[in-house]
């Protein structure tokens, strides 16, 4: 009875997490039927599950229709420099709160912390006066800079590296070793699952940012693929099939970035103690 019962359990445990994928798979396979879908069958009244005949036009059109590939450039250009830069920041910042004491260390971890309580509305205007003053506006370092350390980042780089012995940083010190020198070659190779969480989630928010470039970039062709696809929906009447395309497009390179650190990310989210 109690192997009959765990074999139950291991099928409901299991038939549960397929109609999760399939919800969660669900959007992406409509998102891709209605980008091969014939223009007329987008709009009928009852909608096909199974597109009738599978037509590529629609990518083509987006793709000749608008600078699609000047959205994606910048969309890489700007992804790749901050997930980068913000990665490197956020390291550096993680083991300074985590291995160093110094005064105020707590009061300036709290406020850090503090800084995510801040919606991203209330600080649009100075970011862009501060942006406008520097003559960035346009520009890929405007949209870049002012999102160059992330508090959350922090604060789960943090949490990973408390859980380093400082042992190890006391025996690089005695043989002579700098502190730079300890946090590339000993901090960061024992680092490499939570760097995988940030290159992730930081490529994430990057790419898929739309407030701050809405504001930053009024050049059509500095535009990120998230303003693109604003530009297509707000059309007076868009083509559903382009935007779907578009769409489908932008999602590739975050499914890639996944799929190349995936191996690490539940190891790094456990390491940092998040639940």
């Amino acid at each position: 009875m109690t192997v009959s019962r765990a074999r139950l359990a291991d099928w409901v445990c299991c038939l549960a997490l397929i109609a999760g994928a399939v919800i969660m798979v669900f959007p992406i396979y409509w998102m891709f039927a209605t980008s091969v879908r014939p223009h007329a069958e987008i709009f009928e009244a009852v909608a096909r599950l199974l597109p009738s005949s599978l037509s590529w036009n629609n990518f083509s059109a987006v793709l000749t229709r608008y600078p699609v590939l000047a959205w994606l450039d910048n969309s890489v250009i700007i992804a790749v420099v901050a997930v980068a830069l913000t990665v490197f920041i956020n390291l550096l910042c993680g083991y300074t709160f985590a291995k160093f004491r110094f005064p105020g260390r707590n009061i300036l971890f709290f406020a850090i912390l503090g800084a995510l309580m801040v919606p991203i509305q209330v600080i649009l205007v100075p970011e862009f006066l501060i942006v406008s003053w520097l003559g960035l506006l346009n520009t890929h370092l405007g949209v870049i800079l002012p999102r160059a350390a992330e508090a959350f980042g922090i604060f789960m780089v943090r949490q990973f590296m408390v859980s380093i012995p400082d042992e190890l940083m006391e025996a690089a010190r005695l043989d002579g070793a700098g502190e730079f020198a300890i946090f590339f070659r000993i901090v960061l190779p024992l680092s490499k699952p939570i760097i995988a969480v940030l290159v992730i989630f930081t490529f994430m928010w990057r790419w898929n940012d739309f407030a701050w470039p809405l504001v930053a970039l009024t050049n059509q062709d500095m535009f990120t693929v998230p303003l693109g696809l604003n530009l297509l929906r707000g059309e007076v009447n868009p083509d559903w099939g382009n935007v779907m395309a578009l769409a489908l497009l932008s999602l590739l390179p975050m499914l890639a970035i996944f799929l190349a650190f995936q191996r690490y990310l539940v190891q790094g989210i456990a390491s940092t103690g998040l639940r």
